[in-house]
């Protein structure tokens, strides 16, 4: 029988275990390849994560695979950490809070591992990733990678640049602990956030309909925004040109605010009338940190697949 009406699908958490449990991973990729387009991650690979300190971890519906997470042990010189090397949910699942679930055991086990943090990278544009990111887990961004892969694509003419934010998560931090209890501000406090900010990333609505940035102003404020579009894919699907205006401006004003010692430390979607609009929430810092990467550096070896949590 299946779940009640109103009632969340019976998810099972698990480590993938048997070549079946890999190909169904693989499967669960190519089900959201025109999310994405990132390779799949395939059975050798899953394997050696699974056997040699890495995680490879699933949501199960009865015996079907609705989504997984993979990554491995990954050091920088001074942190040794898990990293997630990718996520991913099937399309019909997106909606099931998997993607935050999956996270969550994916905690769990790393804690088992004797490990307190865990990082992965995902598409700054992407406002479902910084959403179950930043604002439902409390993980914190604290480097701007640009053209992280190159720039990738099946249109020649049309390539997509990847650029990639970093995201820290400490496992064990009281902040961490707080949002995994579903505890968030209000959307009063988050328009109140709002009218208190200096919007870093200016926009306008187009002649078509679409919001797209008209500027990017440099941070004087205590506290600022950025802006990015709610919906990356309809914006690439019927505007594509506009996502590379998005892309640039989201690229300057995050090199701008880390370059002068702003953090990261919330992410909202707001109504505003009819129109829904995506904002990261930034505040200065006291120190100034070493922030924008130019596609490698310590501590950040790979991309996740977060796109469709």
């Amino acid at each position: 029988m299946g779940a009640a009406v109103g009632q969340p699908e019976p998810f099972r958490f698990r480590r993938l275990e048997k070549p079946e449990d890999f190909r169904a991973a693989e499967e669960v990729q190519a089900a959201i390849a025109a999310q994405t387009d990132e390779p799949t991650l395939p059975v050798s690979v899953q394997r050696a994560f699974q056997d040699n300190g890495g995680l490879v971890v699933g949501a199960f519906v009865d015996v079907h695979l609705a989504g997984f997470a993979a990554g491995f042990l990954g050091w920088d010189g001074t942190t040794l950490f898990h990293y997630s090397h990718a996520l991913a949910v099937r399309p019909e699942y997106q909606n099931h809070h998997v993607g935050f679930r999956l996270r969550a055991f994916e905690r769990e086990e790393v804690l088992r591992q004797g490990l307190a943090e865990l990082r992965w990278t995902y598409d700054p544009l992407v406002s479902r990733n910084a959403l179950l990111s930043v604002r439902r887990l409390g993980g914190q961004p604290d480097r701007y990678h640009v053209h992280y892969y190159g720039r990738t694509g099946a249109a020649p003419d049309a390539p997509e640049e990847t650029d990639r934010l970093r995201v820290v998560w400490k496992l064990t931090s009281p902040s961490v602990e707080h949002r995994l209890t579903g505890m968030a501000p209000s959307p009063a406090d988050d328009a109140s956030r709002l009218r208190s900010s200096t919007a870093i990333v200016e926009t306008e609505i187009s002649e078509r309909g679409f919001r797209v940035p008209s500027a990017v102003a440099e941070p004087n404020a205590d506290r600022a925004t950025i802006e990015i579009p709610f919906d990356l894919g309809s914006l690439r699907a019927h505007e594509p040109e506009y996502v590379r205006r998005w892309r640039h401006a989201v690229r300057d004003a995050f090199r701008a605010a880390l370059d002068l010692g702003y953090e990261v430390d919330d992410f909202a979607v707001v109504s505003e009338g009819h129109e829904r609009r995506s904002y990261y929430f930034l505040s200065r810092a006291t120190a100034v940190p070493s922030s924008v990467g130019s596609g490698s550096s310590p501590g950040a070896p790979a991309p996740d697949k977060t796109d469709n949590a």
